[in-house]
């Protein structure tokens, strides 16, 4: 007899959670075992399930994917992590596979493709989106260190040094060196300017 994989889908978008879920419940050998709309509360629902494997989107409120992946991780090293996406950048599967993610998956991949990516990875098996993973290995080498391109990445939205230092568990003063740094590696005037250019490159 097939054994049943046991899914905790989250995704802070009702109609697409929602239609993945019903989707997937069509396959005889899938099943949800539940749900969740932000971060934390797929972090306690894999907690609380202990599903074979979670489905995250990675853009959610409260926890991004990739942290609720490696909180998910944390409180159940047996399920393993599916990660979806609608912005597949480099900088982001990097973070991704440092995180333990054991798949990588865009939103336009037809349900039928996901629910083999599901099977291969319950069976073992790591997914990664071809069009991502060829984007990887062709991008720019960056000049910046893990620490400026996490203050890069939370300036990217204009934010202030106050709020990123609460965001990075940094100092003002730590973050604002960061900062300056990139910005001098990029000759940029500004750090969201620096951000743009990062972003732009694929590193965050």
């Amino acid at each position: 007899m097939t054994e049943t994989i046991r899914i905790v889908l989250a995704d802070d978008e009702l109609l697409l959670g929602e239609a993945i879920g019903t989707l997937l419940s069509l396959e005889e050998d899938l099943t949800i075992a539940g749900t969740a709309r932000d971060g934390r509360e797929a972090v306690r629902t894999v907690t609380r399930e202990r599903p074979h494997i979670a489905v995250l989107d990675l853009e959610m409120p409260g926890l991004d994917g990739i942290e609720a992946a490696t909180a998910s991780r944390a409180a159940a090293p047996s399920t393993r992590v599916v990660l979806l996406t609608r912005h597949a950048r480099p900088a982001v599967l990097r973070r991704a596979l440092e995180a333990g993610v054991s798949g990588f998956v865009t939103k336009a991949t037809s349900i039928s493709d996901l629910t083999g990516i599901l099977r291969t990875v319950h069976a073992g098996g790591r997914y990664i989106d071809g069009n991502v993973a060829g984007a990887a290995l062709t991008e720019s080498n960056c000049p910046l260190t893990a620490r400026e391109l996490d203050v890069l990445r939370e300036a990217l939205d204009g934010a202030t040094i106050r709020t990123i230092a609460a965001r990075t568990h940094l100092a003002p003063g730590t973050v604002r060196n960061y900062a300056s740094t990139a910005m001098a590696k990029l000759g940029a005037d500004t750090r969201v300017a620096a951000a743009r250019v990062a972003w732009r490159e694929g590193w965050i």
